[in-house]
């Protein structure tokens, strides 16, 4: 027995030197020191050894045992600084070396023309509005005087989440929340997101609208031009001015869609305004007598005016974007030429 053991002992030093990692130093552990290893199977041989013997063969096995185990710990620190050791070089910093710079980001241009428009318009003492984005019939389109057969609610055009429950289809709703909620004089604003079912190079399904609306005693259809003017004169040019052509919108009457003079050449014609001098940048109108008195508004007593800014249309024109897409692919290539 007691040479066995002194033989184990030099097989187990030996192989120490060929631990370098944790993996070898937890196998070392299963041939030596496991259930199975060599020196724990040293006590199954006691029942070779003759019942006189067997206390002090018992005695020297344990020994043995003690002997591999401290050696076992002695090891696992070695092996444990090595692995410190290793780290910190990997992790190692050298602070003599230029620092990493990331980018600093930027606004989106939406945003940049949303807070450009808000600004303008809030220097005009409007208030700012923001209402859901999931609406019911009444507020989208009932009160709005758009009638049940109008093709504006016909499912190819409008995002239905129930019957009478839509992802708004213009910011106009807002129109008839603020209303309800307080009596004129009123002059709000409200941004937002809307949805409708359009998509190609000028139309995604989603896209940012601002809706204005002022009701007040004595307002005409030259109040809407004039503080229009003042608001393209601010977002692109003291020099353009606008033209209001007739149209039509359930909500208002009379209607009008609201051109600008070219703010690229002057009224000239060009590529951006197609040769006509003239750029399409919303709609607008006095509105109807009937959306007032849908929501309590005496039609006799007040009038007032409302618009609606498509936003993604006003950053295309001013930064001379011709895919709507690019808004909305997060290219930070396309990003980062709006950066101050």
């Amino acid at each position: 027995m007691k040479q066995k053991i002194e033989s184990l002992n030099a097989q187990l030093s030996a192989a120490i030197a060929n631990v370098q990692n944790k993996e070898q130093l937890a196998a070392f552990w299963q041939e030596y020191l496991g259930k199975k290893g060599h020196y724990s199977l040293l006590m199954t041989e006691l029942r070779n050894v003759p019942a006189e013997e067997r206390p002090q063969a018992g005695k020297v096995i344990n020994e043995a045992k003690k002997w591999a185990e401290a050696q076992y710990q002695e090891l696992s620190a070695r092996i444990a600084q090595i692995e410190l050791e290793a780290q910190n070089a990997r992790e190692a910093v050298d602070i003599t070396m230029p620092a990493t710079r990331r980018p600093a980001g930027s606004l989106h241009p939406i945003t940049i023309v949303k807070d450009q428009m808000i600004d303008v318009f809030a220097g005009m003492g409007f208030e700012i509005y923001e209402g859901p984005e999931i609406e019911d019939d009444d507020h989208n389109f009932t009160r709005l005087n758009v009638h049940k057969n109008h093709p504006a609610r016909d499912m190819q055009d409008t995002f239905y989440v129930a019957d009478d429950i839509v992802l708004r289809t213009h910011t106009s709703p807002g129109q008839i929340r603020v209303m309800d909620s307080q009596q004129p004089p009123i002059k709000v604003l409200v941004p937002g997101r809307v949805f409708r079912s359009d998509s190609d190079a000028t139309h995604s399904p989603m896209f940012h609208q601002m809706e204005g609306l002022v009701v007040d005693k004595g307002i005409t259809l030259c109040d809407l031009q004039g503080m229009l003017d003042k608001f393209v004169q601010a977002l692109f040019s003291a020099d353009v001015k606008t033209r209001l052509r007739p149209s039509y919108f359930p909500f208002t009457e009379p209607s009008v869609e609201v051109d600008v003079s070219c703010f690229a050449c002057g009224g000239k014609g060009c590529s951006l305004c197609k040769g006509t001098g003239w750029i399409e940048v919303l709609g607008g109108g006095v509105v109807h007598r009937q959306v007032l008195q849908n929501c309590g508004v005496d039609p006799d007593v007040y009038s007032g005016f409302a618009f609606g800014i498509g936003i993604e249309r006003i950053t295309m024109l001013k930064y001379g974007i011709n895919n709507m897409g690019y808004l909305f692919e997060n290219d930070v290539r396309f990003l980062k030429q709006f950066k101050d």
